[in-house]
């Protein structure tokens, strides 16, 4: 028996490889354009980083007139959830990713160069093995759990490192009849591939990110086809990204340790590797030092932590390329209104060491984008969330859309927006003192410049009585406060107050922040006057006689 009995033996239906080949050929697209994958596995929720990288992989095909793949990788069934493929498809589409190609539902998909789910290329992966098979780089191992066990055992107390390799690969010279016997007898087992390197010889790489790196080679006969006839995740990434032409791969660089075994599985499939550019870990600060941001530790590890939250899509987008690009804050500066699709992306930018992940600065970013939003968009967003979130700011919007688009519009456009939102779920806290039927007026004044109930009920009647006309404009409505702030003692302008203190019991200021907290029980809000318009005349009379 020889090489070729022995896998046709393993492998009797499996088609020969050409005929894939042929099936996904090279794809016709513009020079320089990447194919780019995100290749998750459906074992639970889509992580910042995962959403990290698939941001990155989009973003690179996109500007280079290239292909972004969704692939799942689900060859683990056994950590595998329900809907696993509808939660990431969905976790990604509320960052508005949608895949060129790819899955776009738990089972649907899109695309020539699928199937996209790893559990259903079984055929294509057992063609590729057999191949190796006839050429003697894989072989049937016949290890059972215990005789792996015994061999850690071994290498753990003479401290070599642990594996299967060298003269502790006890099946990787079996003669092929003995291999084929214990086939027939119905012996289980897996496939392995015989590595043809050696751990004192050195390989060099050029990552893309990280540079010039040096290893020693593989030496391990990994296992590439496990006894369910599914293969391990090395070999399937191998025989995926060469059949969808994948020209780039972008991943976490805990997987750099595993470039000399994919670099040698490459080149014994005859295949040409993709371009690795490995992704520094995204880090959290902890007490002053930096770790890896926790699936377990930390909810913002979640994707769907944001969506909740009501941090805009596009907001954690633009936090991320910040992270992603040293270049892209100066890009944001020079170009304030610019799309975010106008930014190229360039991967040598990006840092060798792990960016701490700033829940400050994303909000910062949010405010900013969330400035440049219409009226009617913080609408259509903010209902959508409290549709899914909050039941009270729901009603609050349907009730009167009108009324609820006149408040979203206060300080909206113009050259300087208000910057006090950050989230949806902030909104109901920012909207809420605008209805009579939920206001409280908790009229803290202890902690502003007039304090005395007395002193703050005559300045009040005074307004209302005398300075008051809901139909005056504002440059009329604001002289009409300095007049009041004159009449008490208080200086028309802040500077007068400041160049004389000793003239004045307080300025203007503090006379309209007293009618602020009447109207509505804040020290700061949005714009007084666009307020007191919308509340109108008769809510403001009801609340001023009130204090």
């Amino acid at each position: 028996m020889d090489y070729n009995e022995l896998a046709d033996l393993i492998f009797p239906n499996a088609k020969e490889i050409e005929y894939y080949e042929e099936k996904y050929p090279e794809r016709n697209l513009p020079e320089g354009a990447m194919v780019t994958r995100f290749a998750p596995s459906p074992t639970g929720f889509v992580h910042i980083g995962g959403l990290f990288g698939a941001i990155i992989d989009r973003k690179l095909a996109q500007q280079s007139k290239g292909v972004f793949i969704l692939r799942i990788e689900d060859t683990d069934q056994k950590r595998e959830i329900e809907n696993g493929t509808a939660q990431i498809v969905n976790s990604l589409k509320d960052f508005e990713i949608e895949p060129d190609e790819g899955m776009v539902g738990e089972t649907e998909e899109k695309g020539n160069y699928g199937p996209y789910k790893q559990s259903q290329r079984k055929d294509i992966y057992q063609a590729y093995a057999k191949s190796l098979i006839k050429r003697g780089l894989a072989y049937p191992c016949f290890c059972t759990p215990e005789e792996l066990e015994e061999i850690r055992t071994k290498q753990e107390a003479a401290k070599l490192r642990p594996g299967y390799y060298g003269v502790w690969a006890k099946y990787r010279n079996l003669p092929i009849d003995e291999a084929a016997e214990k086939i027939r007898n119905g012996e289980k087992y897996i496939i392995r591939f015989k590595s043809q390197g050696r751990e004192d010889r050195k390989i060099k790489h050029k990552d893309i990110i990280k540079g010039n790196i040096e290893f020693p080679e593989n030496d391990q006969d990994i296992v590439i086809i496990k006894a369910d006839g599914l293969p391990t995740y090395h070999f399937a990434h191998a025989v995926d990204d060469h059949l969808m032409r994948v020209t780039n791969v972008i991943r976490g660089d805990e997987w750099v340790s595993s470039i000399p075994l994919h670099l040698e599985l490459f080149r014994a499939l005859g295949f040409k590797p993709p371009k690795y550019a490995h992704t520094a870990t995204i880090m959290k600060d902890e007490n002053g030092s930096k770790r890896k941001i926790s699936k377990r530790k930390d909810p913002e590890a979640a994707v769907s932590y944001y969506h909740e939250e009501g941090i805009p899509q596009e907001a954690v987008v633009e936090y991320l390329l910040n992270i992603a690009n040293s270049n892209f804050e100066p890009w944001r500066r020079a170009n304030k209104d610019a799309d975010i699709s106008a930014f190229t992306l360039e991967l040598n930018k990006m840092s060798v060491s792990g960016a701490v992940f700033d829940m400050v600065k994303l909000l910062d970013v949010s405010k900013n984008v969330i400035s440049k939003f219409s009226a009617e968009k913080i609408y259509a967003e903010t209902l959508k969330w409290a549709q899914r979130y909050d039941k009270e700011l729901e009603e609050m919007l349907t009730r009167d859309k009108d009324y609820a688009m006149k408040i979203l519009n206060i300080e909206r456009g113009g050259n300087k927006p208000r910057k006090d939102i950050s989230k949806w779920s902030e909104i109901k806290n920012s909207i809420i003192y605008m209805y009579d039927e939920k206001f409280e007026n908790n009229t803290a004044y202890e902690f502003q410049k007039i304090t005395d109930k007395g002193e703050i009920k005559d300045i009040l009647e005074s307004y209302i009585n005398n300075h008051f006309n809901i139909d005056d404009d504002k440059q009329t409505w604001f002289d009409k406060i300095k007049d009041l702030a004159e009449e008490k003692g208080y200086a028309r302008e802040v500077k007068e107050y400041k160049a004389n203190p000793e003239n004045y019991k307080g300025h203007v200021g503090d006379i309209s922040t007293v009618i602020r907290v009447a109207l509505t029980g804040r020290h700061n809000t949005p714009d007084l006057y666009e307020i007191m318009q919308i509340l109108g005349k008769d809510s403001i009379i009801k609340r001023i006689n009130k204090i």
